[in-house]
């Protein structure tokens, strides 16, 4: 579990907090996004997260960060990555080995896993990934899909109860970004992992996360399920977060006196609306 108790941070030298005020619960076996503007605060908050802040980002810190009972400013990053992985966009600055199961064997070897366990860990997290014709292929031969694949294998050949992701499928297409939450949210559904996932793509997180938190100008201005931050589309607007279009048709019609539902947040619930806008679409092929 995750518990962020009125958590403020700023960064040495800068004329504003980055994070201001944060109250957050996250139980384990969550699928939380998190999104908002630039300059938000996301990535600050995973920093803080994973103990990037303070240990390595100096600076005011206030309130309390605890990561499934580690308190990050007593604890050192090094134990935080015992129960926490991250994986950041910039995959190629992240790996550190030149072939696939190096890089898995890289963590493995310096998190001194013993020996007799490292073939299992290894094995495990490459099925895990659907990779396992990938081992020994070089990194730079795979596909954008395919590293973010690799480097969240070596995250789950350590075992954390969490895993982080700072806006890992930035530089990913569509396709590739939705393979990649498909198998966070397989971690998710059979291991119990706990998936954070900072992204821009908010139709993405509106299909494959649980909850969103919506940051803006260093505070979270909005945390509830899918569905309810949805229910908030001028408030999401004013944070500068594109909610998704089906979202946007289903507000114009409630402005527009013709439809009283939820909002919906997917095409599956845009359908239903329609068919109480417009009963002939009851029939109608989508």
């Amino acid at each position: 579990m995750i518990s962020l108790k009125d958590l403020s941070f700023r960064y040495r030298g800068a004329d504003r907090n980055a994070l201001s005020g944060i109250n957050l619960e996250i139980p384990d076996g969550a699928f939380l996004g998190i999104i908002g503007p630039s300059g938000a605060g996301k990535s600050t908050l995973t920093y803080v997260l994973n103990g990037v802040v303070p240990h390595h980002y100096g600076g005011d810190f206030y309130g309390r960060a605890l990561v499934n009972g580690l308190d990050t400013v007593e604890a050192g990053t090094e134990r935080i990555a015992g129960e926490l992985g991250s994986v950041f966009q910039d995959i190629d600055g992240q790996m550190v080995a030149a072939v696939v199961e190096d890089e898995i064997l890289f963590g493995l070897e310096n998190f001194r896993v013993p020996r007799d366990e490292i073939e299992d860990r290894l094995a495990a997290a490459l099925e895990a990934a659907g990779i396992g014709d990938l081992r020994r292929r070089t990194l730079s031969s795979l596909s954008g899909g395919q590293k973010q694949k690799a480097a969240i294998a070596a995250i789950i050949a350590l075992r954390p109860r969490i895993i982080v992701l700072d806006e890992a499928t930035g530089e990913l297409d569509p396709a590739s970004s939705r393979q990649v939450f498909l198998f966070l949210r397989e971690l998710n559904r059979q291991f119990g992992i706990t998936i954070i996932a900072v992204e821009q793509k908010i139709m993405l997180l509106c299909e494959f996360a649980r909850e969103l938190a919506v940051m803006d100008r260093g505070e979270l201005v909005l945390h509830g399920t899918v569905a309810e931050v949805l229910q908030r589309p001028e408030r999401l607007e004013e944070a500068g977060v594109n909610i998704p279009r089906v979202t946007t048709l289903g507000k114009a019609l409630r402005e527009g006196g013709l439809y009283g539902g939820a909002l919906p947040h997917n095409l599956g619930e845009a359908r239903r609306m329609m068919e109480t806008v417009v009963p002939e679409c009851r029939n109608a092929a989508f």
